[in-house]
């Protein structure tokens, strides 16, 4: 059977340097997405959002590979956009007023065929409130800036600051701030903790 790793296939995506900040092209990419509005830490949505995220993610993989196209591949990490419409309030931390949309990238072979029966399955064996708002849609982010912050995410502040002055030598800021979390936050310690920080640049 074909195993894919699609982290090693868009490496320059999924990998980054905490050393030096990278400029990337990042095309068009499915993804499994929700919206959400809290502080990540203590909103009940939140967590519902992300499980729902990985159940229907782990659920369409599973029938891909059991399934006639008889590929495997590993589930890409979680994603999330960030912002407030007061950023203000986003830079000063106050994020009871933070906006989100949590997501997935999904590989090409995962069409909104295969994400509506895994939807639908999910639906069935658990009474998930978050699973109407899932969607699955492409998104095309373009030049970006990326860097590698390691530790807790409260310590993200110098990294975001270092990244955003980069750009602003050579651009203006465009698009949400993004986070890609490459590690299992519940298994890894804190200060082990590996998030690239990406930002849109025009």
């Amino acid at each position: 059977m074909e195993k894919i790793d699609h982290k090693k296939a868009l490496k320059h995506l999924y990998q980054a340097s905490t050393k030096k900040i990278d400029e990337v092209d990042v095309p068009a990419l499915n993804y499994l997405m929700i919206d959400g509005l809290g502080d990540p830490n203590t909103t009940q949505a939140y967590a519902e959002a992300v499980e729902a995220l990985f159940s229907v993610s782990y659920t369409a993989k599973f029938m891909i590979k059991k399934g006639t196209i008889g590929v495997d591949y590993s589930v890409m990490p979680l994603e999330g956009l960030w912002w407030a419409d007061d950023m203000s309030v986003f830079t000063g931390n106050d994020k009871s007023q933070w906006k989100w949309t949590m997501m997935i990238m999904q590989p090409a072979i995962v069409t909104q065929q295969i994400i509506d029966i895994a939807i639908a399955e999910v639906a069935k064996k658990k009474k998930l409130p978050a699973i109407p708002l899932l969607r699955f849609e492409s998104f095309t982010e373009g030049r970006c800036a990326q860097i590698l912050h390691v530790g807790p995410f409260s310590e993200e502040g110098p990294t975001i600051e270092r990244l955003h002055q980069h750009i602003q030598r050579h651009a203006t800021l465009s698009g949400k701030h993004h986070e890609i979390y490459l590690s299992d936050i519940r298994k890894a310690a804190p200060d082990k903790w590996k998030t690239i920080i990406r930002q849109a640049l025009k």
